[in-house]
């Protein structure tokens, strides 16, 4: 089995499976950061997953944004995909069948935050082939890092004071 890509598959083509695929993964993880803010109890972590939900749109609205002026196509296929991985995601038992488990946060906020650390990989790699590819260098991807970084700092924040509740 050949694992390297056909030699048919173009440097172009890879590119597009490769923010088709980060469109699926951002459409999956802006529904889960929205649920965790509606689900929070804490009203200061819900306020913060609020922000950060917003500001994981605009971030998914910026590789839609770059997907169209890369003349890549946006199947709806994988926007829904993205957004049934989801859905699917909340079947997860975590403990109590009636009420909703602190190890439910705990486990949301990994999941989102590692979310976050694929975007960051995301906006290096479009950085880099910024250089030589003039479609990307209108991006400011060093504010789309800075940004990507402070959401994962917090939701490490975050993380650590929902694992707090699991020694109550």
């Amino acid at each position: 089995m050949n694992l390297l890509p056909d030699a048919n598959v173009s440097a172009e083509q890879l590119l597009a499976i490769y923010l088709q695929d980060h469109l699926t993964a951002a459409t999956a993880g802006l529904e889960l950061f929205r649920r965790a803010a509606k689900s929070q109890t804490d009203a200061e972590r819900r306020a913060a997953l609020a922000r950060l939900a917003a500001e994981i749109d605009k971030d998914r609205d910026t590789v839609i944004r770059l997907m169209d002026r890369l003349d890549v196509p946006r199947p709806t296929y994988r926007v829904v995909a993205g957004w049934a991985v989801e859905k699917v995601g909340r079947l997860k038992p975590n403990g109590t069948l009636l009420r909703r488990s602190p190890l439910s946060d705990v486990l949301e906020l990994e999941a989102m935050r590692s979310g976050v650390a694929a975007k960051i990989d995301l906006w290096q790699l479009l950085k880099r082939l910024s250089s030589t590819d003039q479609r990307l260098q209108a991006t400011d991807f060093d504010q789309l890092l800075q940004r990507a970084t402070s959401q994962h700092d917090e939701l490490g924040e975050l993380h650590l004071a929902a694992a707090e509740a699991l020694r109550k």
